[in-house]
């Protein structure tokens, strides 16, 4: 079998990959070490064990639709190194992303694997992962990297590869710790300063250039952000967890930023503090509220640095109050 013959929807082994592309047989993530391609293997099966689900979501967004992928790791928090490195740095290397999903065994329930073949991906230039909460191979939870996957050409879906909607709205609160990772850092690679040109979005002949990894370095300030303003009330005595929303047939997880318990205050962070970031926030923040254990909470945008007078009466004008970080000084929080 050559490159040319694999079809999608293709019932293949590990061994047929690797005979074609290079690369190993185990793991989920597999670069190979003699053709520009990293195989990504999912199992709707092995990842009930571990609490979580990949596969399409149902709700497509302006750019199409997208695949989530949870990252390699079984035991602790996962890292943004090694193999999940290769994914999140793939567009750079020049390598494409090639998914599989298992369909069951070659001989019965204890041979080879087969995998479905479904097509060529990216990682999303705007937001390549998000971070979540998940149970590992000791059954304690951790951190783990969802990799949101963009169709780069026809891909196969089929009803059994789509994540399961909510039969109900479940709002569940949950313990905020820190997030940040420092392997993020490790992300950016040298001359991500010269920008990079990427294939095109689905429907549309515009190629966009844009940094590397201008999402990734926002995604560290707004982790980093989030572990700063955590400990602050943590250390004022305040009460803080998170809030997890699942959406009755929707098939996304929502998860908000820090939620002062204490005091009722909901906070929306991010890591940069211009205009889309703020549009975003507030948008997010108005979301979230209609879901929150209390409908009353106040609402706060928590920006790394004071924006410009337009944002912050921006903020006011949407009924919210605004923060900031100056310095070792959060401004504009205030306790009750």
């Amino acid at each position: 079998m050559t490159s040319v013959q694999l079809k999608l929807g293709d019932v293949v082994t590990r061994a047929d990959m690797k005979a074609m592309f290079g690369g190993g047989t185990q793991g989920g993530i597999i670069p190979s070490d003699t053709t520009d391609n990293i195989l990504i293997y999912a199992d709707h099966d092995s990842g009930k064990l571990y609490g979580y689900q990949d596969g399409w979501l149902a709700e497509e967004d302006e750019k199409g639709p997208v695949f989530e992928y949870t990252g390699q790791g079984v035991k602790g928090d996962q890292t943004l190194t090694d193999r999940n490195k290769s994914v999140a740095l793939h567009e750079e290397h020049g390598r494409t992303l090639r998914v599989f999903v298992c369909v069951g065994f070659v001989n019965g329930k204890n041979g080879t694997k087969q995998h479905r073949y479904l097509g060529e991906f990216m990682v999303d230039n705007d937001e390549p992962f998000v971070r979540r909460r998940a149970l590992d191979e000791n059954q304690e939870m951790r951190w783990v990297y969802v990799f949101r996957l963009r169709p780069v050409a026809e891909v196969e879906q089929v009803a059994e590869d789509f994540v399961a909607a909510a039969p109900e709205d479940t709002i569940e609160t949950v313990s905020a710790v820190p997030v940040s990772d420092p392997t993020l850092l490790e992300l950016k690679p040298a001359e991500a300063t010269t920008g990079q040109v990427s294939k095109p979005e689905k429907n549309s002949k515009k190629k966009v250039t844009r940094k590397a990894s201008d999402a990734v370095e926002i995604t560290w300030r707004e982790a980093e952000l989030s572990d700063r303003f955590l400990a602050f009330l943590t250390s004022q005595g305040h009460e803080v967890k998170r809030v997890k929303i699942r959406i009755k047939g929707l098939t996304a997880t929502f998860w908000t930023d820090l939620y002062d318990v204490t005091d009722n205050v909901l906070y929306e962070l991010k890591g940069s503090s211009g205009r889309n970031a703020v549009r975003m926030a507030i948008g997010q923040l108005h979301d979230y509220s209609r879901h929150m254990p209390k409908k009353d909470a106040r609402l706060v945008v928590m920006l790394p640095e004071k924006p410009v007078d337009d944002l912050a009466e921006l903020v006011v004008h949407a009924g919210m109050e605004l923060a900031y970080e100056d310095g070792d000084k959060f401004i504009g929080w205030t306790a009750g």
